[in-house]
Formats: structure tokens, sequence, C-alpha cells
């Protein structure tokens, strides 16, 4: 086994991290909705369907390599797996939206009260409805894996989350 997760704390944490800042680079690329590149203006729809699909492929493989799975629990992890990562996708369109949003108003100098009562409304939606695909899906993973690597799979998937959303919460301005 290759582990980039290690059972020492200082090489587990920058082994992830080397993993982690490019993924989440190549997701604030997708959803970060400030002045962007020319390129994607060139072909949006193609590039971005590129780079979601590269991002997807380096997680799943980040994933993979960090979960020491039997075949037999691969066989049935990696299904759900999928179907997790189709229910997250939803999610992470909507913070591209509300980004967008809040790119729009802070762009046009436009913020007023009601705006940002739309935007904190929108906020709360997603960390609500993130919590509650998390605890649908854990009973489901809980029957296919023993609870350990239950567990390990949802602290990947956190500390991925929570690298790309530090990266977001650095490169967004604060509300005017």
């Amino acid at each position: 086994m290759n582990p980039i997760i290690s059972k020492e704390p200082a090489i587990q944490e920058r082994k992830l991290l080397a993993i982690l800042l490019p993924i989440a680079i190549g997701l604030i690329a997708f959803a970060l909705a400030f002045p962007g590149p020319a390129w994607t203006q060139d072909k949006p729809a193609d590039n971005m369907q590129i780079l979601r699909e590269k991002i997807k492929a380096d997680k799943k493989l980040l994933v993979a390599e960090n979960m020491d799975l039997t075949e037999s629990e691969a066989k049935d992890f990696w299904p759900l797996y999928e179907q997790y990562q189709q229910q997250l996708g939803v999610f992470n369109e909507r913070i591209a939206k509300f980004i967008e949003s809040y790119a729009d108003a802070y762009r046009s100098n436009s913020m007023t009260d009601e705006t940002a009562k739309k935007l904190i409304a929108e906020f709360v939606a997603i960390e609500k409805g993130e919590s509650g695909v998390k605890a649908y899906w854990v009973p489901k993973l809980s029957q296919v894996l023993p609870p350990k690597k239950v567990a390990r799979y949802l602290q990947i998937e956190n500390k991925i989350r929570a690298a790309v959303k530090f990266q977001l919460a650095e490169a967004i301005p604060l509300v005017p």
C-alpha cells in the first residue's frame, strides 16, 4: 500500500495537502466567478467539462489510494460513491451559482441588504443540504463497509471539501 494519508499526522497532512491543493485550485477555477481567464471564453462548455472530468478523476484516485478496500468492499462501495458524488455535484453547482451571484453584486458594486439576505438564505440552504446528503449516505455506506472505513471515507471527503472551501474563502473578498 502506498498511502497518501499516513499514520504519522505531520506526514499525513503534507501528503494530503499535496494532493488536495491541485484539486482545490481546479475547483476554484471552475467555481470562482470573478474575472476569468480569456481561454474560458473560447469554448467554455468544452473546457469546463474537461476540467470537471479531471477533477472527478483526481478525487476518485485520491479516495481509492486511501481507502484500502478489499475486492468485495470495492465492488459495493464504488457504485455508492458515484451516486453520492452525483448528489454532491448538485451542491457544487449551487455553490458555483452562489459565488457567481455574489461576484456579480460585488463587481457591479450593487450589494443591497435584499441581495445580502438572499445570499445568506442560499448559503444556509446549501450547508443544510450538504449535511442532509451526508446523513442520508452514512447508513448506506455502513451497509457495505466496516465503520472504520466509513469514517475514513467521510474524513477524506471532508478534508477535500474543507480544502476547497478554504481556498474559496481565501479568494473571495468580504461583503463591502
